[in-house]
């Protein structure tokens, strides 16, 4: 598939990376691929700024409600149905549009992730009552005893990295860090990078904007609607694990709108982060859609004229 490229539309939360894919697919004639790993799953809707009617009638998107919370769901499993689904367009079309800000799953289907063995139950369930029980740092104690470069090179803030590491490295008797081979993957297509961004105090007032346009939108009423998923991995996310504290009576509803706000902040912060740590992306404001598609036009053969 020579002269076949991905466009990765990229940034963090709320900048209007799902607008501007939009305009660009339209553009160019082509379908976009969610790259988000929430608004994979099909009882989330609100909360996680799922593309409405008016954007899905104008644009196919793929990889968007095609599961259900209470399946797994993961970054290998995203590349793999993402490639399939690129395969198919690429008979067609010149370029695809992949956007989101999940950056785990961007860098999978970029350059590939590693395949890592499946996890023995009974581990997992002693190491989260061990979580529970003896909290995070005798964890990462014990990850610094079994596998130092994974404890060299994690978020040891992140309990869920953690308890991956461990899980791995217990299973099969090797570190977690020795199955991470670090090589890129074979693609058959390019890659055109752009990032989204803009002042970062205008961000946080679109965040907090969005927060309270879901809140009008319905999001408790989502929210009481999962109840019964509420443990599930997909459900401890922004937005929903801050309403689940309100239902148990923990907060105020004003205390857990506030929380979201300030975490879906602190979500973006992380996002761009990871995402300036690649040179590749070349950044433009959200409202740059001549800009961008000059861009294109210049790095990519997509027969787009300006």
């Amino acid at each position: 598939m020579k002269n076949k490229y991905a466009i990765f539309i990229v940034g963090p939360t709320g900048v209007g990376k799902t607008a501007m894919a939009v305009r660009v697919a339209g553009a160019l004639g082509t379908e976009i691929i969610s790259a988000d790993s929430r608004q994979a799953y099909k009882e989330l809707n609100i909360g996680t700024a799922v593309p409405g009617t008016e954007y899905l009638s104008r644009v196919r998107h793929h990889l968007v409600h095609h599961r259900s919370v209470q399946d797994k769901y993961n970054a290998s499993m995203f590349e793999v149905e993402a490639l399939q689904i690129m395969e198919k367009l690429f008979r067609e079309h010149d370029t695809v549009v992949i956007a989101g800000g999940s950056g785990l799953y961007i860098q999978a289907l970029i350059v590939g992730i590693d395949d890592v063995p499946g996890v023995d139950p009974e581990i997992r369930k002693r190491l989260l009552e061990r979580l529970y029980d003896e909290g995070l740092e005798s964890l990462r104690f014990e990850l610094k005893k079994l596998d130092p470069d994974s404890w060299a090179s994690i978020d040891l803030k992140n309990p869920a990295r953690i308890l991956k590491a461990l899980e791995i490295s217990l299973t099969t008797g090797k570190p977690y860090s020795s199955f991470l081979t670090k090589k890129s993957k074979h693609r058959d297509f390019s890659t055109l990078k752009i990032g989204l961004n803009m002042d970062r105090a205008a961000l946080y007032a679109r965040i907090d904007e969005r927060v309270e346009d879901m809140m009008e939108d319905g999001l408790l009423d989502e929210v009481k609607s999962c109840l019964a998923y509420r443990d599930l991995n997909a459900l401890n996310t922004v937005g929903y694990k801050e309403l689940f504290d309100y239902l148990d009576g923990r907060i105020s509803l004003d205390v857990a709108v506030r929380l979201i706000k300030r975490n879906s902040r602190r979500y973006a912060r992380r996002q761009l982060t990871w995402f300036n740590r690649d040179d590749e992306i070349a950044w433009f404001g959200p409202d740059r859609f001549e800009e961008i598609m000059d861009h294109i036009h210049r790095n990519a053969q997509t027969g787009y004229q300006i």
